[in-house]
């Protein structure tokens, strides 16, 4: 078993990643946090934001450092700026829509464990830019994507229960 020690740890090429069109740079995983949590710093544009989905096991928070999106979640919308944070319950139906050309975002998931499941699936990056010549969520087949996720308890949402559950989304999107 590895001992949990103290690390200092920034945004690099060492710890970031290309998924889905985002910069992920991963500055605690499951392994670092002995399961406690994840923490991410991602960059990412317009039209790579993840269909609405539902997380079995963690609870998130962003908190937004640049950009502007709109968070929808448990029959609410929020506008969340630079400088202000959005918490997203487990269990909770939710799906959000960058507002700005690009967003910069510190995501922490509790408990640790999803970053397992992205990084069965992303790509080393190659720079520490947003990847413009990626596919997204929007231009590929989710197949093989949603099979990771649900092995993590993370199950995207059937175009029925976006109407029924995250209607203002369904509207906005």
């Amino acid at each position: 078993m590895k001992t949990i020690q103290a690390y200092k740890r920034a945004p690099a090429l060492e710890n970031s990643t290309w998924y889905k069109g985002l910069l992920i740079s991963q500055l605690a995983g499951n392994s670092d946090t002995d399961g406690a949590f994840d923490l991410v710093e991602s960059k990412m544009k317009k039209g790579t934001e993840p269909p609405p989905h539902i997380h079995d096991r963690e609870a998130e928070l962003f908190y937004i450092l640049a950009g502007e999106i709109k968070v929808f979640a448990d029959g609410q919308v929020f506008t969340v700026v630079a400088g202000e944070s959005v918490f997203l319950p487990k269990k909770i139906p939710h799906a959000y829509l960058i507002q700005s050309e690009e967003c910069h975002v510190l995501a922490l998931m509790t408990p640790g464990g999803f970053l397992n499941a992205i990084n069965k699936i992303n790509a080393p990056a190659r720079t520490m830019e947003i990847p413009s010549d990626m596919e997204t969520y929007a231009t590929v087949d989710l197949t093989s994507t949603m099979a990771v996720f649900i092995k993590y308890g993370v199950r995207m949402m059937s175009p029925d229960e976006i109407a029924e559950q995250l209607p203002a989304y369904a509207i906005a999107h």
